[in-house]
């Protein structure tokens, strides 16, 4: 750890003159700078100046198993000195990925036995997009090109990712591909339309609202449809009960693949390796992971694809054309190592058990805030929770954007981490 503030000064000054982080308000950066952490523990961070935090969010909704792990540590350091990664292009491989790609196969749901590997959750979408338009192109049907996602999801920020995204705050500055994308509704049950009175007919609404914008842009052009199981950065939104089974039912009558993104959801957030399956009882065409799949160790992002759809990719095609996508570090060994020391030690700890067990709990716990004035819902799932905050409870209003009210909330949180701290040890204790 970095004892003397001299040193924090230092980092702080250098990370204001010559760092672009992501999602930057460059007016209050400029102002403040950035809080740095320089070394993790379990559920615990610490910063420059030698504060300790709880790691409440698990980093960016990654650390999984915690911080400081020796099994991921020792499994990196030992593929390191082997192999650290290779090309894996074509007809190269390495041990890691190849056992890994087989372990995704007896975890993920139904026939989703074959692994695309990238680097993050961005490029395993962006990888969907590809191998469903590869799909389609190879099996006769090159005029299904178009995508649907949700108003308000997160699907990245790469180019093609920032695309399927559909927060409207996020826009703003940027150009995007024209046309390829589409967005229906998200499943917000705190916020139905007016008119609808109970969550079944909710999901009748937004199910018409997938099958009317199929009607308007033609099956025969539609290659895929996005959903995240609960959706993240959008409001941490739980659909209405039997949506993502009503929703994958539609794509399956118009032969629309579905991706399911769990880039969040997956390796133990919800208490299962995926919740698509075990949570809300489908079976995708795809599944995109990243984050939780190395705890955040090593960058790595994977794109799980069905018997059915890898079988059309590899069909021979008459004009020789192959599928020309990947990355440099696609199938990075080391990655691919600390992902499987993860996910032994998620086995061996049983840790999807202990959040199925805990996770009920931390949301009943939650629900006290709900006497707070400005906390309008409480709402999510074992360890993806959230609160919305309102300016008036009874009618919903959401405060201004100007108000940034998240903002107030995490800083405050953040001046209080001592108290939060001794709070925590008497629990343990």
């Amino acid at each position: 750890m970095l004892a003397p503030n001299h040193d924090a000064e230092d980092l702080h000054r250098t990370d204001l003159e010559h760092c672009v982080h992501p999602w930057t308000d460059f007016t209050d950066w400029i102002r403040s700078g950035s809080t740095t952490m320089v070394r993790g523990d379990g559920a615990y961070v610490w910063d420059a100046h030698g504060n300790r935090f709880i790691d409440g969010i698990g980093g960016l909704w990654f650390a999984n198993v915690g911080y400081g792990r020796r099994e991921l540590i020792d499994a990196a350091a030992r593929q390191l000195g082997t192999l650290p990664q290779y090309s894996y292009f074509a007809n190269l491989a390495n041990p890691p990925a190849t056992e890994l790609a087989a372990k995704l196969a007896e975890l993920a749901p139904g026939e989703l036995n074959h692994t695309f590997y990238s680097t993050g959750g961005s490029t395993a979408n962006d990888s969907a997009v590809r191998i469903a338009h590869y799909y389609f192109d190879t099996i006769g049907k090159p005029s299904k090109r178009l995508v649907i996602s949700r108003r308000n999801a997160y699907h990245g920020s790469t180019f093609l990712a920032s695309a399927l995204s559909g927060k409207a705050a996020d826009k703003p500055g940027f150009q995007f591909p024209q046309g390829l994308v589409h967005h229906v509704s998200e499943a917000n049950c705190y916020r139905m339309p007016a008119g609808i009175g109970d969550e079944a007919a909710y999901c009748d609404y937004l199910v018409a609202d997938l099958q009317g914008t199929i009607a308007e842009l033609g099956a025969d052009n539609i290659a895929c449809f996005f959903a995240e199981p609960i959706m993240g950065a959008g409001g941490v939104l739980v659909a209405p009960d039997g949506y993502h089974r009503r929703m994958k039912q539609v794509c399956e009558e118009h032969d629309i693949l579905y991706v399911s993104d769990e880039v969040v959801t997956a390796f133990g957030r919800l208490g299962c390796f995926f919740a698509s399956h075990d949570r809300y009882g489908i079976v995708p065409d795809m599944i995109v992971t990243a984050k939780g799949i190395t705890s955040g160790y090593l960058p790595l992002g994977a794109t799980i694809i069905s018997d059915r759809v890898y079988h059309g990719l590899s069909r021979p095609r008459s004009d020789g054309a192959i599928f020309a996508h990947g990355f440099t570090y696609s199938g990075h060994a080391a990655s691919c190592a600390v992902a499987l020391a993860n996910i032994d030690v998620m086995e061996r700890e049983r840790i999807c058990e202990r959040v199925q067990e805990t996770g009920p709990y931390f949301h009943e716990r939650l629900q006290t805030l709900r006497s707070v004035p400005i906390v309008g819902d409480v709402r999510g799932s074992h360890f993806m929770l959230c609160m919305e905050f309102v300016k008036d409870r009874d009618t919903r209003e959401p405060f201004a954007g100007d108000v940034q009210v998240g903002r107030h909330v995490a800083r405050a949180a953040q001046s209080r981490r001592s108290a939060t701290l001794r709070y925590c040890r008497r629990r343990s204790s």
